[in-house]
């Protein structure tokens, strides 16, 4: 007898599915349409911690853009040249926007809107409110975090109770605590909070970051390493210290 089509193809194991997933990414905020300014510190930029930046997908802010017209092909060669996957922009004019979908770039949406300031009769609820919200914002990993893995705790601090090997990477808008050895790369106040910082109780990390301020392990002198040590800015300088 021949087979039923119809029930042959409802046993096939399905090719794929599509599923709504949030995701982190950096952001290059373009401020003026100075093209050779650009390169220049881009190039200072990436040359702090280039393995940080190869393969990583960045989306473009022309949110606080001073000029007019977009030079997309020349800024997306840029990012690329530095190893970074430009794949989308936010903010900006409609004619911005069409400019960008020329070099296949997507026009994304504004991930972040500022909260109303509340009113004398309701300060103190908000308080409170916001102090819970700080609270579920906070990540707590009870686990080792494996090379290629990465934590983001967003509006809050993330703690990590093991080691983090080489390869993984940690992000979050407020403090990153390490209670174990940290091998990877670990990025505190990535949303530009300056007085963020990072506790580790053995630092061996790849990169370390404050609000951006990155040093890569290469700068990290020997008496640092191996040790428990605080990070911080201080003045918009890195500084390490013994804890």
């Amino acid at each position: 007898m021949a087979a039923n089509p119809q029930s042959l193809e409802g046993e096939a194991a399905a090719a794929f599915e599509l599923k709504a997933a949030g995701f982190t990414l950096p952001i290059f905020r373009l401020l003026g349409d100075d093209m050779e300014a650009v390169a220049n510190q881009l190039s200072a930029k990436v040359g702090q911690a280039p393995d940080f930046f190869r393969n990583t997908p960045i989306v473009i802010d022309l949110g606080d853009f001073a000029g007019g017209e977009v030079e997309f092909p020349l800024l997306v060669g840029l990012l690329r040249g530095y190893g970074m996957i430009p794949f989308g922009v936010r903010g900006g004019s409609k004619a911005q926007h069409a400019s960008a979908e020329t070099m296949e770039l997507a026009v994304l949406g504004e991930t972040y809107s500022r909260a109303a300031r509340p009113s004398p009769a309701n300060a103190e609820n908000a308080e409170r409110a916001a102090a819970d919200e700080a609270v579920h914002a906070s990540m707590l990993v009870a686990r080792p975090v494996r090379s290629g893995q990465r934590h983001y705790a967003a509006g809050g601090d993330l703690s990590v109770v093991g080691a983090v090997s080489s390869g993984a990477e940690l992000m979050a808008d407020g403090n990153i605590h390490v209670y174990g050895p940290l091998r990877g790369r670990a990025m505190a106040g990535v949303n530009g909070d300056l007085e963020a910082r990072i506790f580790c109780q053995d630092l061996q990390a790849e990169l370390v970051a404050i609000a951006g301020h990155y040093r890569v392990s290469e700068n990290i002198p020997a008496e640092l390493q191996g040790v428990p040590v605080q990070i911080f800015l201080d003045q918009k300088i890195l500084r390490i210290e013994k804890l």
